[in-house]
């Protein structure tokens, strides 16, 4: 396993995602991927899936802080008391006396980013969370909620892959010591089906999947949490630290998301 390094603290760069993960699935899932090593696992309020993540958690035969656990408080419960009342629930149904990780998940609208980084500031000092951080954030709003939080913003939760690019965010995680974690990594299958990255690896004797997260977790200050619900997969995840693309198989995989989107821009006659 390689990790993440950030703010003093050592993050696994695969995890499993669980959304869509339910009832004693998941809970087999998630036993699953610590038995094969997975050390990160992410869940959120908006899952609904806590009590089976943390009963997998709760019955592994591995030390609770061998695990790093990331829960996300939803967009609608961004108030202060809501903040507080949603994240002690979300213990409660874990059965955990702390999560590693706390996230909004999405930004809100109404509520000022300062009234809830006062409630996860709060949280962090009371030990139910061991960092804070963000999901769904662009720039702006990462820089705007790391300007005004006590506590530092650990990592910005984004969609990321070969097909959707996010440069500006990763240059701005590099100069702010802010982990950029990748959900959907492999684009809801469209990444096991593109011919470049099978072709690529081809070389390695890897799936197009591994050359996907390979990419992913090869830039400084990604991580990526992608979600399988088999053990094949599951296996097929997390074996991508045994090989290591070129600078040039990197770029060719940089040009897929650059070029659908000079496509777009053509299509649009911009």
């Amino acid at each position: 396993m390689e990790f993440v390094s950030a703010h003093g603290e050592h993050i696994p760069a695969i995890g499993l995602g669980t959304y869509q993960l339910r009832g004693q699935s998941c809970v087999d899932v998630v036993q699953e991927a610590l038995d094969l090593g997975y050390r990160h696992i992410d869940t959120a309020e908006y899952y609904n899936n806590q009590r089976e993540v943390g009963e997998a958690i709760r019955s592994a035969a591995i030390d609770r802080e061998e695990i790093f656990l990331t829960t996300k408080v939803w967009r609608s419960n961004l108030a202060y008391d809501d903040f507080i009342q949603s994240a002690e629930e979300s213990l409660d149904k874990l059965g955990l006396e702390y999560v590693d990780l706390l996230l909004i998940h999405w930004p809100s609208h109404s509520v000022p980013i300062e009234e809830t980084m006062e409630a996860m500031t709060e949280l962090h000092d009371e030990g139910k969370t061991r960092h804070i951080g963000v999901s769904n954030f662009s720039v702006g709003q990462l820089q705007e909620a790391r300007e005004v939080s006590d506590v530092p913003i650990l990592t910005d939760q984004v969609e990321y892959n070969a097909f959707t690019g996010q440069s500006d965010l990763i240059e701005y995680c590099i100069g702010s010591d802010t982990m950029a974690t990748a959900y959907s990594p492999l684009a809801k299958g469209k990444v096991a089906k593109n011919e470049t990255l099978a072709s690529i690896g081809d070389r390695y004797d890897k799936s197009a999947s591994q050359v996907g997260l390979r990419w992913l977790v090869q830039q400084d200050m990604v991580s990526a949490i992608p979600k399988a619900s088999s053990r094949k997969h599951l296996k097929e995840n997390i074996e991508i630290f045994d090989f290591e693309l070129t600078d040039e198989e990197m770029e060719r995989v940089f040009e897929l998301h650059r070029g659908l989107g000079s496509k777009l821009r053509d299509a649009l006659g911009l």
